[in-house]
């Protein structure tokens, strides 16, 4: 991501505030200001260009192809946004608002037919009320990817179109609210800077809920790969229970989640997580930036959608290779770097799934 000169002197000063001898405010300045506060401003812009594209479509002002852009646009810009959610975001069901998954009976699209025979000139006010499994990203997805819908067909357009814009709106609104808690005078990137707050004692403890973010948002890359790929049932593919099947944004989404990760543990100008470990800890800085580099490689590597993949036992195995790096970068910092930097991580979101 490029960063105006303004927004690395506005960063350069808020860490000349920080006390010399405080490196762990230093770093949740520099992450809040860096990495957190840009993505989630990208996620916003990524969400007002989706309600945008949704009503120039509905008009007949845009083509399904650059539609269909403007979502797998938004679903990047969410999914590197995974490893960041800290805050308001991931309080009060609202994550759960952009993104419903994993799908396992179909509820998207039957939840979807169901509301619209129920509200066929359906509201933004509608949608508000209704489940969050029609709200969000994976709604979009299904109206603008799924094979029994055609949205350059006049009629199909004309009773899918006030739920996609809606969603639209729905995402827009969401994202711009919280982007204002984190910019406000005492949100959430200001709590990352000054200490104590209301919900952080000292930086030790905001560093402390960063890492655990990160190691949670690894594990669950885990299970988004390892969900379709078998590793809960008996190594039998489910390609239907993939992150974004529908529009082949499946391991797109994997690589964005992963470089957001890596944002955390890099920073900028150096002032990531990495830059709490001391000397005696080289080698293990050493092993994380070369589990990130392996891990980032073989999702590279990977050419072909993921359900091609799963289909074929060759894919499968690279698959299961890239499974398995996951595991090896989600270990070392859920272990080793914790351990290191003397964090105790306690419960994951993910453990029981």
């Amino acid at each position: 991501m490029i960063r105006s000169p303004f927004t690395l002197a506005l960063l350069s000063l808020a860490l000349a505030a920080c006390s010399p001898g405080d490196p762990q405010q230093q770093v949740s300045v520099a992450l809040a200001d860096g990495v957190l506060l840009p993505a989630y401003g990208t996620w916003a812009e990524t969400d007002h260009q989706l309600a945008a594209s949704a009503e120039a479509l509905c008009r007949g002002e845009q083509g399904l192809g650059d539609a269909r852009q403007a979502f797998l646009s938004a679903q990047s810009a969410w999914a590197g946004l995974q490893p960041m959610l800290l805050g308001p975001l991931a309080e009060g069901n609202r994550a759960w608002q952009v993104q419903f998954w994993p799908d396992k009976k179909n509820l998207v699209a039957r939840q979807v037919s169901a509301l619209l025979e129920r509200k066929p000139q359906l509201s933004a006010a509608d949608l508000d009320k209704s489940s969050v499994v029609v709200q969000g990203l994976t709604a979009y997805e299904y109206l603008l990817f799924d094979a029994s819908i055609d949205l350059q067909d006049p009629q199909q357009r004309a009773r899918y179109c006030p739920l996609l814009t809606a969603i639209g709106q729905h995402q827009q609104q969401l994202a711009t609210a919280m982007l204002a808690q984190w910019q406000a005078a005492d949100g959430m990137a200001a709590q990352l800077r000054d200490f104590p707050n209301e919900r952080y004692a000292d930086a030790g403890e905001a560093v402390a809920e960063l890492l655990r973010t990160q190691v949670s948002a690894l594990d669950g890359l885990k299970k988004k790969l390892g969900t379709p790929l078998g590793r809960q049932s008996k190594g039998q593919p489910q390609p239907y229970q993939a992150e974004a099947w529908r529009s082949n944004a499946s391991l797109a989404s994997l690589a964005a989640a992963l470089a957001g990760a890596e944002r955390l543990w890099r920073g900028v100008e150096g002032r990531g997580l990495h830059s709490l470990l001391g000397d005696e800890h080289g080698r293990l800085s050493q092993r994380i930036d070369d589990a990130y580099a392996d891990t980032r490689q073989r999702l590279a590597a990977l050419q072909r959608p993921l359900a091609e993949l799963l289909a074929e036992d060759a894919g499968r195995a690279e698959l299961n290779a890239l499974y398995d790096s996951l595991g090896s970068l989600h270990r070392l910092h859920e272990a080793e770097l914790a351990k290191a930097l003397g964090i105790q991580l306690g419960f994951n979101a993910h453990d029981g799934d």
